[in-house]
């Protein structure tokens, strides 16, 4: 084709392509390649006609999503041919309104390389301003109140840029041109120090210097962020670390880490504390910033409080403006834990941050910034050679995801109890909140209602039927009854099952483990040992392991021994520990009072952490099963468990034969342990082999929260693949909990909702 011919080409672009600079990119891009049009929003969308010769339009069309900013994620709706436009130069015209509406949320986004070396320039108009952003960086998510997303529907609403910011946002050569945080020293958000010592101190470099001070003199300081507060203090100090597990409280659970930007790639201080793979440093440097479990170095340079007996600490980066200048001035790592209560959402009002806080904190950094929504920080472990989402958060959600059918009405998916987290669904996409909590506390229940409805704001999708578990007394599944609309619950185990399928939506027949604590099952018992045969919405029970009965029903959840107790009342086993005359729990247990029937894997592994001597009385939720994998040590000789088929025809492992090996006192616990998460991954691949035998090929998935343990996934996937499984596990989803709103959608496919 003649190269010198004239023509004129129109782009429709979809996904995240709003909030995340991308009308600047397209303004420029096409002035390189010397093509004139325009470029507008057009409701979630951006539409775009250009037009020149032929190969500058290839060229540039090429470019739109290979040279796209990093915070956008364009998607091609469609392109076509146009007529050719008296039109001289490129304009940015004002937004397409009367378009229907297809939003995707920009994410929460750390500050970018351009606005850190401002940052630190004493020339630049912004030196140490804790609030720089551009079109690449800062808050997005917690700060938009409503779409489409302009300065008047966000959190800056009430800040009036002064002359020097409103010429950069209204400058489309800018890298600042519609940038909605805007804001400078002059015009935007202050700082705020407060404590009883040294009282007010409205002065932003005053602020900050007392604040460093505070922490450098062992105190414990909550300072607001982007999503919420946090509680830091100095992480090597074992003082400072012990008040703060005392007064929170939290005397057990794991604290993380931010380190200070040091070094070529940023890492070196972290290195200098944990071990960090060319996976997990990608994760850490990603625009997100999530908290990455890493394996602690030895000697370890910090305080053994941070995460006791653990051989792994959460570690991330600073992502704010406001975060890099605190751990550079203060130069060490820092505790950096939620400011929440009781697995609650984390705080983020000023006034109720201080109020709540007071009993811990010894000093306050706040800032007028409000915080809309709280996001608290992703976490990502290493399993199976890859970074894994426990925790979706500040940066990684709203997630977006596509379905693999069309819904014929959008849909509320509502999550389950623990680890909640909601979803909202129509057309073929699928959009998961950020993590909400453990909605026991009224806290909780709040902002899970806020979010539910600021999904359907937001998007401007309202539910017409709506997703639960089918436990009935799950404060998720209260509401959807009280909702009103046309309920579809889901078993729980389903739920895993599908959330892991519905990432894979090419496999066509799946075997999934759904290995966890404990989920209302179909046949009204607490099932987490299940293996399921088929796809989403017609899952086949076909291999669990045997039953035994809880002592206190709930109450096992966070006492190890009354597992332990369980397997050996069951097996007529004694176990000689040094517990309380627990008779009277025995009396109640064999009348089956309180004592629901489960067949948990996580219970197997609070058992088996009791017996062991590792652990027995737990403060947080699954503290016994991480102690148990932490103390693996060595590698053990499966033991071959009993499986046979259970006169409901369903195959069951018998856990029994491992009682008196993890009772044995003569093998060291590490050596227990290791035993332990072999003979489990053995047994998992015996019920896949015998399964296979039976129902032919499938793919098999690894879903549930046992698979947060990493021993236990990398031995069951090395055995699934030296015998020709094709393994999958969890990719954007976390396999706990926090997965389960997204499989109530997945799961519902084919079905008329």
């Amino acid at each position: 084709m003649d190269t010198g011919t004239r023509e004129a080409r129109r782009w429709l672009l979809s996904g995240r392509v709003q909030g995340v600079g991308f009308r600047p990119f397209v303004f420029r891009l096409a002035q390189t390649h010397g093509l004139a049009g325009w470029v507008r929003n057009r409701a979630g969308d951006v539409e775009i006609h250009a037009q020149g010769e032929h190969t500058a339009l290839t060229r540039f069309g090429t470019a739109l999503f290979a040279n796209a900013p990093p915070l956008a994620q364009p998607v091609l709706a469609r392109q076509e041919h146009a007529a050719l436009q008296r039109l001289t130069g490129f304009a940015i015209l004002a937004s397409e309104t009367n378009a229907p509406m297809q939003a995707h949320l920009p994410l929460d986004a750390s500050v970018c390389n351009d606005c850190l070396r401002e940052l630190a320039d004493p020339h630049d108009r912004r030196y140490r301003y804790p609030f720089i952003n551009c079109t690449q960086c800062g808050p997005r998510y917690t700060l938009i109140t409503r779409l489409p997303y302009d300065r008047a529907h966000t959190a800056m609403a009430g800040f009036t840029l002064c002359p020097a910011c409103r010429a950069e946002y209204e400058n489309p050569a800018d890298r600042r041109f519609h940038a909605e945080p805007l804001a400078c020293a002059v015009c935007g958000p202050q700082l705020q120090f407060y404590s009883d010592e040294a009282g007010i101190i409205d002065d932003a470099t005053q602020a900050l210097v007392a604040c460093v001070a505070a922490l450098r003199a062992g105190q414990i300081v909550a300072v607001k962020g982007v999503g919420g507060y946090h509680l830091l203090c100095d992480a090597r100090r074992d003082s400072a670390i012990a008040r703060l597990r005392r007064l929170k409280p939290r005397p057990h659970k794991p604290l993380a880490v931010m380190f200070p930007l040091v070094g070529d790639d940023g890492l070196e201080q972290v290195r200098n504390a944990a071990i960090v793979l060319q996976d997990a440093a990608q994760r850490l440097l990603d625009v997100a910033r999530p908290i990455v479990l890493l394996e602690k170095r030895s000697p370890f340079p910090l305080s053994p409080l941070l995460a006791p007996d653990l051989n792994e600490v959460g570690v991330f980066l600073p992502y704010s403006p406001l975060h890099h200048l605190l751990s550079s001035d203060f130069g060490a790592a820092l505790v950096a834990t939620s400011a929440n209560f009781s697995g609650e959402p984390v705080l983020t009002d000023n006034l109720e941050a201080e109020t709540r806080l007071a009993p811990v904190a010894d000093a306050f950094l706040h800032h007028n910034r409000p915080i809309v929504r709280p996001a608290d920080d992703s976490v990502y472990r290493v399993l199976a050679q890859r970074p894994r989402p426990l925790r979706l958060g500040r940066g990684t959600a709203p997630l977006e995801l596509d379905l693999p059918f069309t819904l014929a009405r959008p849909l509320l998916a509502v999550g389950g109890h623990m680890k909640n987290t909601v979803a909202l669904a129509w057309e073929r996409r699928l959009v998961v909140s950020p993590h909400i909590g453990d909605l026991s506390t009224l806290r909780s229940l709040e902002v899970f209602e806020q979010v539910i409805d600021d999904l359907q704001r937001l998007y401007q999708v309202r539910a017409t039927a709506i997703a639960c578990d089918a436990h009935p007394h799950y404060a998720s599944s209260q509401y959807a009854r009280r909702a009103g609309l046309p309920l579809h619950p889901v078993f729980h185990h389903h739920a895993h099952a599908s959330a892991l399928a519905g990432e894979y939506p090419e496999v066509e027949r799946w075997l999934v483990f759904t290995w966890d604590g404990t989920g209302y099952g179909e046949d009204g018992t607490l099932w987490g040992g299940e293996a399921l045969l088929g796809t989403p919405g017609a899952w086949q029970r076909v291999a669990s392991f045997r039953t035994f009965h809880l002592p206190g029903g709930e109450q096992a959840s966070r006492a190890p021994w009354r597992s332990a107790l369980a397997l050996c009342w069951e097996a007529d086993i004694a176990w000689p520990s040094k517990l309380p005359d627990t008779a009277l729990l025995h009396a109640a247990w064999r009348k089956r009072l309180n004592a629901p029937q489960s067949s948990a894997v996580g219970r197997l592994f609070d058992a088996a952490a009791a017996l062991t001597g590792v652990h027995t009385h737990s403060s947080f939720e699954g503290q016994g099963p991480m102690l148990l994998e932490a103390a693996c040590q060595g590698e053990a000789q499966p033991m071959a468990l009993p499986l046979a088929r259970h006169r409901n025809g369903i195959l069951e492992t018998d856990w029994a034969p491992l009682l008196p090996h993890l009772l044995d006192e003569q093998s060291s616990v590490g050596a227990r342990a290791m035993l332990f998460h072999a003979s489990l991954a053995q047994a998992l691949l015996e019920q896949a082999l015998q399964i296979r035998a039976e129902h032919g090929d499938f793919h098999v998935g690894l879903s549930g929260g046992v698979f947060q343990n990493r021993v236990l996934t990398e031995l069951a996937q090395s055995l699934l693949v030296q015998h020709d499984f094709d393994v999958r596990l969890p990719e954007r989803l976390p396999c706990n909990d926090a997965g389960i709103s997204a499989g109530q959608i997945f799961e519902l496919q084919g079905q008329t909702v």
